[in-house]
């Protein structure tokens, strides 16, 4: 990972936090943007892009389930404490750089951490990006690598230059609910955008990165970040 210069986003709104409720819901302070956010696939099922879809009115302060159970989706209405959910946080507070692997191409330079994949399928396309990164000297490849790695959500693969320089897409801070599949109604994680704060439940921080993904269905052996687990529901 030697000669990587590029640290995480930093918040535009440094009101902006989300914070990981005991054994609770996501309590969102300050604001944050809430809307839906379409996965779109082509003829061959996998995806390609992002679409926005329903926005949801501005509010100050507002909890987002956990657990997977609310009957008011995606706001908590307390299930969890009928059901006694266990949200205990596992997942390793690691930075990004040290729990990736270095993948070298001609003309970018890929990083992945594969315990961070939440399977949303965007690096699959033309050939796969492990495979676009080797061919980067080529145009169209490299351009392709770079938009399947701005589009996986949960940051768990990130592009460079050949000067160490992160090549990310400018994102808006936001939380989108995922929805992986428009016709089916198939949700999926929490997509959390330009660096919004995360705090654990003891308090510390994670990591403020450009892109992460949080687990909703309550199922993720990786919390408070997603896992894939609600697509084996």
């Amino acid at each position: 990972m030697a000669g990587k210069k590029g640290s995480p986003k930093k918040p535009v709104n440094k009101q902006f936090r989300i914070r990981v409720n005991e054994n609770g819901p996501y309590v969102v302070s300050g604001g944050v943007p809430l809307e839906e956010d379409i996965m779109i696939s082509g003829d061959d099922g996998i995806p390609y892009e992002w679409r926005a879809g329903k926005k949801y009115p501005i509010k100050e302060k507002y909890t987002l389930c956990r657990c997977g159970q609310s009957k008011n989706p995606p706001f908590c209405d307390g299930t969890h404490l009928r059901i006694e959910f266990d949200g205990t946080e596992t997942a390793r507070n690691k930075p990004y750089l040290k729990q990736a692997e270095d993948i070298t191409g001609p003309d970018l330079d890929l990083t992945d951490a594969p315990d961070l994949c939440v399977h949303a399928g965007f690096c699959d396309r033309a050939s796969g990006i492990w495979n676009l990164v080797e061919y980067s000297d080529n145009p169209e490849a490299r351009r392709i690598a770079i938009e399947e790695a701005g589009n996986c959500p949960s940051g768990r693969l990130v592009v460079w230059d050949k000067d160490g320089n992160e090549i990310e897409p400018e994102l808006e801070p936001v939380i989108g609910l995922v929805i992986e599949d428009p016709v089916e109604g198939l949700t999926g994680a929490l997509r959390v955008r330009g660096g919004i704060p995360i705090e654990g439940a003891d308090g510390t921080s994670y990591e403020i990165r450009n892109r992460v993904t949080l687990c909703r269905c309550g199922k993720s052996a990786n919390k408070p970040f997603c896992d894939g687990t609600h697509l084996d529901e």
